[in-house]
């Protein structure tokens, strides 16, 4: 009598089970290598604008109110997000200092212009120490700085 060639349901549940294991691993590996890249992508991003920003000033001797001022489209972080700016120098716009990010000491993290992207969550606050601050790219230290703001 010859054995029939396909294969037992016993064989079956180890090959799913196996899979199952392997895709268990690999997609929150993979989710943190997309979410690494989405940060590194919204680091130059920031340094971009910055020098953008910054031949801007030395054309017209001040920054811009927005960023729909410089030349080109404004640009979208990663997450799909526009990314923010605010005018620091030269502002007298009431409330302003309400709304200028700060360290953990609650002192203001640049002189000249707030920009960064709110990173994953999509919300922000403006102490950096504030959970959802945390996962924001900033720009800090007067350009010194780009990176995630639980980070600075």
């Amino acid at each position: 009598m010859k054995k029939a060639g396909g294969f037992t349901v016993l064989e079956l549940m180890i090959a799913l089970c196996v899979a199952g294991i392997m895709s268990a691993i690999a997609v929150p590996l993979y989710a943190a290598i997309v979410e690494h890249a989405r940060v590194a992508q919204a680091v130059a991003d920031i340094g971009t604008l910055d020098m953008r920003l910054e031949r801007y000033f030395a054309n017209n001797f001040r920054y811009p109110d927005s960023l729909e001022e410089l030349p080109g489209a404004p640009l979208v972080d990663p997450w799909g997000q526009p990314y923010q700016y605010l005018r620091i120098r030269d502002n007298e716009e009431p409330g302003l200092h309400g709304r200028l990010r700060k360290d953990r000491n609650l002192v203001p993290i640049n002189s000249d212009f707030d920009l960064y992207s709110n990173g994953d969550d999509g919300d922000t606050r403006p102490p950096l120490t504030a959970r959802s601050s945390l996962d924001d790219i900033v720009r800090a230290a007067d350009g010194s700085f780009v990176g995630i703001g639980g980070e600075f």
